[in-house]
């Protein structure tokens, strides 16, 4: 009985668009994707783009030594889950003038796998316990 109600649950959870959590090792081969660009980890330098180190709850236009467009230094967003899975399906649909140029992510779940990845990373680049 316990067993039917909980793949009830699970069912229901699915087929309202009800999302789970992502999967950091599914996010680490997601993030291949980012590489080009980005860095994370510890000894994460700015390429192309800024590390991520911290990314979660961390200022837009705020990684140490990187030079930010000022659309981004001036967007005012504070990057959570919601905000992160929104700007990586269209970065410059969410912050127009961004010089960050990705076709995004669109899958539901690759963003989820990926923000699971990257908010494992404090900001000096190790794993939060």
């Amino acid at each position: 009985m316990i067993k039917a109600i909980l793949i009830s649950a699970v069912a229901l959870a699915a087929s309202s668009g009800i999302a789970l959590a992502g999967d950091p090792a599914a996010g680490q081969t997601v993030f291949k994707k980012c590489m080009p660009c980005h860095r994370i980890g510890e000894g994460a330098k700015n390429l192309i783009g800024p590390e991520l180190n911290g990314i979660d709850g961390r200022h837009s236009g705020s990684a140490p030594g990187y030079n930010y467009s000022a659309a981004n230094k001036g967007s005012g967003i504070v990057w959570d889950e919601a905000t992160f899975k929104e700007y990586i399906k269209d970065p410059r649909a969410k912050i127009p003038g961004t010089k960050m140029i990705f076709p995004g992510i669109k899958s539901d779940k690759q963003a989820d796998d990926l923000w699971s990845y990257l908010k494992q990373f404090g900001p000096d680049g190790k794993p939060k316990s």
